[in-house]
């Protein structure tokens, strides 16, 4: 009986194990186990099967290559030019053969018996007569052996166990679970989150990082959801209107910002739908419940809008315009209010930014507060302040408009720094 070496006792090793004792005298390295077999043992074999990590496959040929002569290595990992490489590297100038094997089942698959089973071989760097023979003695023991080079194997694996593998991860991190309505299709899911999921995360990870077609695959899963997601979104929200969503509310530049391109555009019929932030914006957009949406970008004072940059690194969507509006900023408070009361100055913080210098000189006493979430936009904070939902001694900075459509007195008007004050829009589409 031809002695056969099992490095790696794990899942897969016990596994190979109950394919291999009936034929051969097997010698098994188990890192795990309280007596570990000398490596000179392992390598008096006349055959060494590695069912190791892929990860650190490279680090136990090199550490082994000392004792390669004339046996037969064969791996059994789950991509298969990684191997060949490695081989190739550490193999050089001597006599010793390498052949390609991967053995597409596992623990799980496998419980019931090996029938009918696929595996694939490559014969490699092995001689003809030990690639029959253990192409004979796969057969033999009831596998199907699938003769394909390392390049194809992994071209077609990520097509498929890649792919697979992907899609039940996918399940697990949505927590797909059972119903009490489980058509087969459902059923079948669930199988494939269960079995995929069972293998361990590192297994996944190599699986995904050690195979130079699997990242292509991911990619043109990704667009081929977004193109399926895409077909079930509106091609218009409201067939009679053009629904835009602004990142301001009422009263805000964004909406002036609205009205300026609508009319160069000639867009009539407009329905506005106040988001206030532009991550709502673009939610919206993504979700399919307005056809565009608006958002400040930049001003020419203070720069990059960081919410529409932190908003902009989440979702996709394509740019319709860029157009610059002129900013002027108002200083207005509640009529019921003494100018002597006023504590705080509200506003959006990009504002605070395009009136840094002038609120230094005039109004340093004051505190400079932005609101959270909604009331981050200044029109929305304006109609807090109308409303009693914010302290009544705060005064708000912005656009003129707002003192008109909330009631408030402006108590002083022109505080952006630069006469110049552009803010520059996107207006943006799915």
């Amino acid at each position: 009986m031809k002695k056969v070496a099992i490095f790696g006792y794990g899942r897969f090793g016990k596994t190979l194990f109950r394919l291999l004792k009936d034929d051969f005298q097997i010698v098994v390295y188990d890192r795990h186990a309280v007596k570990k077999t000398p490596l000179s043992e392992i390598y008096s074999s006349d055959v060494i099967f590695y069912c190791v990590p892929i990860a650190v496959f490279e680090k136990v040929i090199k550490e082994h290559h000392k004792f390669f002569r004339n046996q037969l290595l064969i791996d059994v990992l789950s991509v298969k030019e990684y191997p060949k490489k490695i081989f190739k590297k550490y193999l050089r100038g001597k006599n010793t053969q390498a052949l390609l094997t991967h053995p597409l089942f596992g623990p799980d698959s496998s419980k019931n018996g090996f029938a009918g089973l696929p595996l694939v071989m490559d014969k490699f760097l092995c001689n003809e007569e030990n690639y029959l023979f253990w192409k004979s003695f796969f057969q033999k023991k009831g596998l199907r052996v699938i003769e394909i080079s390392a390049q194809e194997h992994d071209r077609l694996a990520a097509k498929s166990q890649g792919l697979t593998h992907f899609i039940g991860r996918m399940l697990e991190e949505f927590d797909f679970q059972p119903t009490s309505i489980d058509t087969l299709g459902a059923k079948k899911l669930l199988e494939l989150k269960n079995q995929t999921c069972n293998d361990t995360w590192e297994l996944f990870l190599n699986l995904q990082n050690y195979n130079r077609y699997t990242k292509p695959m991911r990619l043109k899963l990704g667009k081929a959801y977004e193109k399926i997601y895409a077909k079930l979104l509106p091609e218009r929200v409201d067939k009679k209107y053009w629904v835009f969503g602004i990142q301001g509310g009422k009263g805000s530049f964004n909406e002036e910002a609205l009205h300026f391109y609508t009319q160069k555009a000639q867009i009539k019929n407009i329905k506005t739908k106040y988001l206030y932030t532009t991550e709502k914006v673009l939610r919206n957009l993504h979700e399919g419940k307005i056809d565009y949406g608006i958002f400040a970008i930049q001003n020419a004072v203070g720069g990059v809008v960081q919410e529409s940059t932190y908003a902009m690194a989440r979702y996709k969507f394509k740019i319709v315009a860029e157009f610059g509006i002129f900013i002027r900023h108002f200083l207005m408070k509640r009529k019921d209010v003494n100018l002597e009361k006023i504590k705080t100055i509200m506003a959006h913080p990009q504002v605070f930014r395009q009136c840094k210098s002038t609120l230094a000189k005039k109004y340093s006493k004051y505190k400079l507060i932005s609101g959270k979430n909604d009331l981050v936009d200044t029109a929305k904070a304006a109609w807090a302040l109308a409303k009693g939902k914010i302290a009544k001694n705060t005064a708000i900075l912005g656009p003129k408009t707002l003192a008109k459509i909330y009631g408030l007195k402006i108590i002083a008007k022109n505080l952006q720094d630069d006469k110049n004050n552009i803010t520059t829009f996107f207006v943006v589409k799915r």
